[in-house]
């Protein structure tokens, strides 16, 4: 990989170096959807993806970059959950160890899900600093490859593959909206979007009380702001330095949701497209409930990034 660039060359790389070891996930529609927003939506179901979630790609894609000397003391890595889950899994499918930080609040199917995939756990408290703190002990004493949940390019090139597949399948979008915590998914999504159709908007999305990306991509400077408080827990994270000059070249527009919209719009896709999302994942859908952007006559591409959700504890289940 390039060291200070991320080109639409590394995201088909990648695309070949992962491609037997992801779905090829499918796209949805609904005419119903469509009549409400006025546009023509897409939406490509990461939900569908190992892990449950676009999170696969980037991990393996990680994972399978390294040399063997490299891999030999396995990876390390600090995560909220579904890049935590991936990690395990590439690591699983390489033979090698997977040493996952996670935070306390961390939901307990991605904790599960970890476990469930051979990763080593080991919590810290739910700071960025935190994380940080503890993953720089375990690449210490492990000796470890740190593959970092969005602030690296081998994960942002694996990242942008579900873009070049959903350009694929659907190659006349207007508009490519996906949420953005880290930005992982946005910087391989953008590149992979402007690589193959210049014209193309890409559209972020990120919660209100986790409003970092907007704010820095407004003033032209990182403002991380620190633990979001939403319920979007995979977008808690802020920017990653690497991420953030991508976004700012790449990216035509970051919009911000409300907690009560991400609930409607999570419920929405639960209900009429008859399958499982998590908040995170809802959060672009969010924008347009909103009317946070113009979508009214065009052919719009949504990311559905997850669908790990604790079933005991849904957001509609506590007023």
């Amino acid at each position: 990989m390039p060291i200070a660039a991320l080109t639409l060359a590394d995201i088909r790389a990648a695309h070949d170096r992962i491609r037997d070891k992801i779905h090829r996930t499918p796209v949805l529609t609904s005419a119903w959807l469509d009549a409400e927003a006025g546009a023509q939506l897409y939406f490509k179901c990461e939900n569908f993806q190992k892990v449950g979630a676009f999170k696969a790609r980037g991990a393996a894609n990680a994972v399978f970059s390294l040399t063997d000397a490299e891999a030999a003391a396995g990876v390390a890595t600090h995560s909220s959950g579904n890049h935590a889950a991936a990690l395990a899994r590439a690591a699983r499918l390489r033979g090698i160890p997977a040493y996952i930080v996670m935070p306390t609040n961390a939901p307990r199917v991605k904790q599960e899900a970890v476990r469930g995939y051979g990763g080593r756990i080991i919590f810290c408290e739910p700071t960025l600093a935190a994380r940080e703190a503890a993953c720089a002990q375990v690449l210490t004493e492990t000796g470890a490859s740190l593959v970092h949940p969005y602030n690296d390019y081998r994960v942002m090139a694996g990242q942008g593959t579900a873009a070049v597949e959903f350009m694929e399948a659907v190659p006349d979008l207007d508009i490519i909206m996906v949420p953005v915590g880290g930005g992982g998914l946005v910087s391989g999504t953008a590149v992979a979007a402007k690589g193959l159709r210049p014209g193309l908007r890409v559209v972020a999305a990120e919660p209100a009380q986790a409003d970092d990306a907007y704010r820095s991509f407004t003033d032209g400077r990182l403002r991380p702001v620190g633990a979001g408080v939403t319920i979007a827990d995979g977008l808690r994270t802020s920017l990653g330095a690497l991420n953030f000059p991508i976004i700012r070249e790449h990216v035509d527009a970051i919009v911000t949701v409300s907690e009560e919209a991400i609930v409607a719009a999570m419920r929405r896709i639960w209900s009429v497209l008859k399958i499982i999302v998590e908040p995170s994942c809802a959060v672009p859908y969010a924008a347009i409930l909103e009317g946070r952007l113009p979508v009214a006559g065009r052919r719009v591409g949504l990311i559905l990034t997850g669908g790990n959700v604790d079933l005991d504890s849904l957001p509609w289940m506590h007023p």
